[in-house]
């Protein structure tokens, strides 16, 4: 009796209006659900909770490093394969290859970010991870076109983790430390897109670079575009095996566990779910609009990529930089790590003082005269192009990565806990569309250009990059109010 007596006064304590401001509702905690676990660990944490940021880290780390890993090597690859006529039709069936994956992700978003909602983040995940580990590995042992088209299509189809990493990465840090999270999110996913090409780079046709180590008529001379693909699964086990310890931040609360609550707990919960009624996510504007402005620099961001890498390697005959795998993975090694550099130390400080859309806006003005300099970059050469090429590359990464780490902030605010997983599986599944479109319309493209060398008006590349720059300058207008909204949340909202 003593001891029921003492709960009682403990829950009694917990439903007190502790000062003005404090939400009526008190947040009731179930002993057997893992989200309220990681919510009753939040209160009591000190300081930005280093192990989480680095668990997302690996995580996204782990499904952004296959995406364009591909891509210094690709034009390579796909002349090996045999199906392209011409030289210049190469960069056609490149973009092809690189579009199977987003196709295929367009298509599985949705069902993933429900699948997270209903049984956890972590299971998703962990899904996401051993896609990557089966399906990148077939891709690098991909022996014709249609192969490597199909496994990169499974690869996209069946890895559904970011969407839920982005809900993870809000769950799990307190309100002060969300974008912070956001923001290891977006810098993972930009380092992963840097990285990936520079291993690819650096580790594709192993023979002809590392002879002394890798022997004519060996399993990397049969497959000489394996190597990088191998590598990135043999981290992907590391991941997939940390993950086992990672906490679920998703609610889960049974019947049994009410029995243990007095009657007033089960009046608030009761109250909670009522306001937890499913909120027409097509209809929630703040969460559209920030969505329709992410497809359209995730379409320029995925164009880029692949276009810069095809660009670089094409000889200078067609406007490209002759550059090898090599110079390509020494450019995008630079950029990822002057990338990691700056979200960690500045992005913060620059967050702070202009708020993260004034900073996008920001970002993406300064990108459209950056990227228009590339075709003038082209035209120096030795030190100076080093130079010039390696520094608009880390600019233009950090300017991307800063600008997606608003939109992603915005994304997760606009929704509650319980539609975060669907809410961020349609933005994936929108974004993958445009991304799909990316790859297949930049290697067209970058063909045509390379078709009108000597055309009065925008000739050769200087079409590639002009495009690329309209893309961009209708996302900076569109991230101005009234398009872009941003919702305000109660402290009732803040509790669910």
């Amino acid at each position: 009796m003593a001891d029921n007596n003492n709960n009682n006064v403990d829950n009694n304590e917990d439903t007190k209006d502790n000062g003005i401001g404090e939400p009526l509702l008190k947040k009731r905690y179930y002993e057997n659900c893992p989200g309220c676990k990681v919510d009753r660990a939040k209160e009591t944490a000190q300081g930005v909770p280093i192990k989480h940021l680095v668990n997302i880290w690996l995580i996204t780390l782990c499904g952004s490093l296959p995406i364009s890993s591909l891509f210094p090597f690709l034009y390579f690859m796909v002349r090996d394969f045999g199906i392209a006529k011409t030289e210049a039709d190469i960069s056609s069936y490149a973009g092809y290859v690189g579009s199977a994956f987003m196709f295929g992700r367009g298509l599985t978003s949705v069902p993933w970010g429900i699948v997270a909602d209903r049984y956890g983040r972590r299971t998703v995940a962990m899904l996401g991870i051993i896609a990557v580990i089966v399906f990148n590995t077939l891709f690098g042992l991909s022996t014709s076109f249609w192969m490597a088209i199909a496994t990169r299509f499974l690869l996209g189809a069946l890895n559904g983790l970011l969407g839920p990493m982005k809900a993870y990465a809000v769950e799990i840090f307190r309100d002060e430390y969300q974008a912070i999270g956001l923001s290891t999110i977006s810098a993972a996913w930009g380092i992963g897109l840097v990285i990936g090409p520079a291993l690819g780079g650096y580790l594709a046709q192993p023979v002809e670079k590392f002879p002394h180590i890798f022997s004519k008529g060996s399993f990397f001379d049969k497959f000489p575009y394996s190597l990088p693909s191998i590598i990135i699964s043999v981290f992907s086990v590391a991941v997939l095996i940390s993950c086992i310890w990672l906490p679920e931040t998703l609610h889960k609360h049974h019947d049994s566990d009410e029995s243990h609550q007095d009657i007033e707990a089960v009046e608030n919960e009761s109250t909670l779910k009522s306001d937890q009624k499913d909120e027409n996510l097509l209809l929630n504007w703040p969460l559209m609009s920030s969505i329709i402005v992410y497809c359209i620099f995730a379409l320029h961001d995925m164009a880029y990529q692949e276009v810069f890498s095809l660009w670089a390697v094409s000889p200078r005959r067609l406007g490209g930089l002759s550059y090898t795998t090599n110079d390509v993975g020494n450019v995008l090694s630079i950029s990822g790590f002057a990338l990691l550099t700056y979200q960690l130390f500045l992005y913060p400080l620059a967050e702070k003082a202009c708020g993260p859309i004034r900073l996008s806006h920001i970002s993406g003005a300064i990108s459209i005269p950056l990227l228009q300099s590339y075709p003038f970059i082209a035209l120096l050469s030795g030190f100076s192009l080093h130079l010039l090429i390696n520094g608009a590359s880390v600019l233009k990464y950090c300017l991307s990565a800063t600008i997606i780490t608003g939109l992603f902030l915005l994304q997760n605010k606009a929704v509650k806990q319980h539609q975060r997983g669907a809410a961020n599986g349609i933005a994936m599944t929108a974004m993958s569309i445009f991304k799909a479109v990316g790859p297949a319309g930049g290697g067209a493209l970058l063909t045509w250009s390379q078709k009108r060398l000597h055309a009065s008006f925008l000739p050769g590349s200087h079409l590639v990059f002009f495009v690329l720059n309209l893309v961009e300058a209708l996302g900076v207008l569109l991230m101005f109010k009234p398009f872009l909204a941003e919702k305000k949340t109660t402290p009732s909202e803040q509790l669910q």
